[in-house]
This record gives structure tokens, sequence and C-alpha cells, in this order.
């Protein structure tokens, strides 16, 4: 009924808060299986990244990635009661968000407004196999999770790179 990484993206979303997690399972869901950038699967990983940076007080990111999180929120909202979420809560709960986000107010854990029970006990289950726990705070403290971009090995995203920019000059 729902995508295995949804599931995990909510898990992660609501148990450890590792919204750079959020954002890795998402993405790779998205390129896989749709590509568009107005889609759904785009506004859940926008709305993680905003948090991410939201948390590290990186107030111009996350106003940034939840504006454009809600824009595409409200041009799919359909999609938003077919993955089990109450669009008018959450729409309430984004506009609160970008407001807290606006005034510079530190960031808090926020639940999405999850309507459909069974997916929530998926979310929840999923969250008890991995040893989290579904509603848990942020750990505002835990280096590796707040800064998980920045001391994250980026040797083969590195080598890509290099590999990319040596095939362009040599075509060139």
């Amino acid at each position: 009924m729902y995508p295995k990484e949804y599931i995990q993206f909510l898990a992660h979303f609501h148990g450890d808060r590792d919204y750079f997690e959020c954002h890795e399972i998402l993405e790779e869901y998205w390129k896989k299986n749709e590509g568009r950038k107005n889609s759904i699967w785009v506004g859940f990983i926008l709305l993680a990244v905003s948090n991410y940076h939201h948390r590290r007080s990186n107030f111009i990111g996350a106003k940034r990635t939840i504006e454009k999180a809600i824009t595409i929120f409200k041009n799919q909202s359909e999609c938003l009661t077919q993955l089990g979420i109450e669009s008018q809560s959450l729409f309430a709960l984004l506009k609160e968000r970008l407001s807290i986000i606006s005034n510079k107010q530190e960031y808090v854990s926020f639940n999405l407004p999850i309507n459909d029970h069974v997916l929530l006990e998926l979310g929840r289950r999923y969250c008890e196999m991995h040893g989290l726990v579904w509603g848990k705070d942020s750990d505002l403290f835990n280096v590796h999770l707040v800064n998980r971009h920045s001391l994250r090995d980026r040797t083969s995203v590195i080598e890509e790179r290099a590999q990319s920019l040596k095939l362009r000059k040599g075509n060139g």
C-alpha cells in the first residue's frame, strides 16, 4: 500500500530525527521511480532538508526549503491524502513552522499529522525493529546527527566528480 521507503522516511522523521537519512532514503526512491521536480516525494525531501537546516540554525536554508515544500504540497494535496497525511493539519503546521523559522526561533521537533492508523503502526513497528522511539525529540547535542552532512565520507562523490570533469575535458 505504501512504499517501504516512505515508511522508512517516516520512521526516521519521527524516530531518531535523522533528516539527512530521510533525504537519502526518499531521494533514491524518487530518482528510481519518478524524477519529476514537483513530485510529492520532493516535497517530503525538502521538508526534511528544512528541518536539517533549521536544527543547525541555518534559517535562510530552512526557510527557502520549507517554502518550496509548501508549494509542492499545495500542488499535490490529493497525494497527501493518499499517503495518509491530513492535509489541512499539515498546512497549518507548515505555516507555523515557516513563522518559527522566519522569526529565527530555535528548532523544536514535531510530528506529521498522519491520519491512517495502519501507516502509523507500520512506522512505529519499523522504529521498534531498528531501535528507534517514535515521537522522541531530536537530540540537539548529537554532533553526528546535527552535522551529518559535513562528517560523512565523501570520497566516492569527489572521485565521481573528478572522473566526470576528466571526461568533459577529454571531450572538449
